[in-house]
């Protein structure tokens, strides 16, 4: 972090802890938000670093525009991005899951019932995917995202976690650590939670505020007050994916909770020192914590993404010379090619129809005119992936130079 937090000033000088606060609080850049952290009222200082960070995430924002990739890899970046998001964000909170398991649901939602694991966290991302237009102006709004997640799920196996306050829990709830030691206590009783809520929302859209610092506090806010029995922090995450989804590059928002978890310590550090009545309402630890992990997440991206163009650039080069003469099945290497550096399991045979245009019969015979040491066929249940081995290409690349 950029200066010492409050929290820590205290035990190093009492005086200048004082003194910091009053300077920090009263400062004209100060936000002043209209919720209380226990007994202080919350401010972020707009210091140069959150500033800073801002406009190096727009500036990888914009080059993030000019990598072109064709549909197939698109495609299947996007799903490898997704699945890994729901298992990451599962994983955060201690849920198994498997890239197996998502990918099946997401396979077929419209066959999956609710009340399965996950059916309705999959989906709501995969509509996130679809640019789906979400409303957050209310209390009502947050419970119905709530309930499009997880009610039928909880209500299936641990009913006893469904909301049963007004619009969220109405009895007390703790939050614990790994060795059961109460770490927070969320907002108590129901009207607390609500009004807490109204107040994080009218802070949410509040336009005259950076929407980057806009969504740092209300994800800590989120956690903060905590108006679930169960899933707050999956709630939360999915809510800033889809807020920066909104304003930067769609694939950040599968990112959020892969970087989260790389810098799980910080994260959970942050919520801690602004938790604490010592730390006096300032929330600037948290919102320059989670917009440095924005910052790499975005960073993590354009870096990926252009070493994979990069590749994919080299490759596409090489099938144009290696079948020169067989336009269609050159096509299908290449759509096979972006499968095998975008996604971890491969494009399915549905998809392969789809981006080729032509019928199950034409894909078979072009299939089988691949090389068996060059394609890679994965089985999943009744389903096939294809994948071309680039161990292989590469030999090919190397004895053709």
């Amino acid at each position: 972090m950029s200066r010492k937090n409050l929290k820590s000033l205290f035990h190093i000088n009492l005086a200048e802890y004082k003194n910091e606060y009053n300077r920090r609080f009263n400062d004209e850049d100060t936000i002043h938000l209209p919720v209380y952290i226990g007994e202080n009222q919350a401010f972020i200082c707009q210091t140069p670093e959150i500033y800073k960070m801002i406009v190096n995430i727009e500036r990888m924002d914009k080059a993030l525009e000019f990598i072109e990739l064709p549909s197939a890899a698109k495609e299947q970046y996007m799903r490898k991005c997704l699945i890994d998001e729901i298992i990451l964000t599962n994983n955060i909170e201690g849920v198994h899951s498997t890239r197996k398991e998502i990918g099946d649901i997401l396979h077929d939602l419209s066959k999956k019932s609710k009340k399965n694991r996950f059916v309705g966290l999959v989906a709501k991302y995969e509509k996130l995917a679809q640019r789906e237009k979400l409303d957050f102006n209310c209390c009502g709004d947050i419970r119905k995202l709530y309930d499009d997640i997880f009610y039928e799920e909880i209500k299936a196996t641990d009913p006893e976690n469904l909301p049963d306050g007004k619009i969220f829990r109405k009895s007390a709830v703790e939050v614990l650590s790994a060795s059961q030691k109460v770490i927070h206590k969320g907002l108590y009783p129901e009207s607390k939670v609500i009004d807490a809520f109204e107040k994080s929302l009218e802070i949410l859209n509040d336009k005259s505020i950076d929407y980057l610092i806009r969504t740092a506090v209300f994800h800590y806010l989120f956690g903060y007050i905590h108006p679930f029995y169960d899933g707050n922090g999956r709630t939360s995450r999915f809510i800033s994916s889809y807020l920066l989804s909104q304003n930067l590059n769609s694939l950040i928002a599968f990112r959020l909770s892969y970087t989260i978890k790389e810098n799980i310590k910080k994260y959970y550090e942050a919520f801690d020192i602004c938790n604490n009545s010592l730390n006096k309402g300032e929330l600037t630890p948290f919102v320059e914590m989670f917009i440095g992990i924005v910052e790499s997440s975005m960073k993590q991206l354009l870096e990926s993404l252009e070493e994979k163009r990069r590749e994919l650039n080299v490759y596409e080069v090489f099938v144009k010379v290696f079948l020169k003469n067989e336009k269609d099945l050159a096509r299908l290497y290449y759509v096979l090619i972006q499968a095998t550096l975008f996604t971890n399991i491969g494009i399915s045979r549905d998809e392969l129809i789809s981006h080729m245009e032509c019928s199950g019969n034409t894909l078979t015979k072009m299939l089988n005119q691949i090389p068996e040491k060059l394609l890679i066929v994965n089985q999943n249940k009744n389903r096939k992936f294809y994948l071309l081995n680039l161990d292989e290409i590469n030999r090919l690349l190397e004895e053709s130079v």
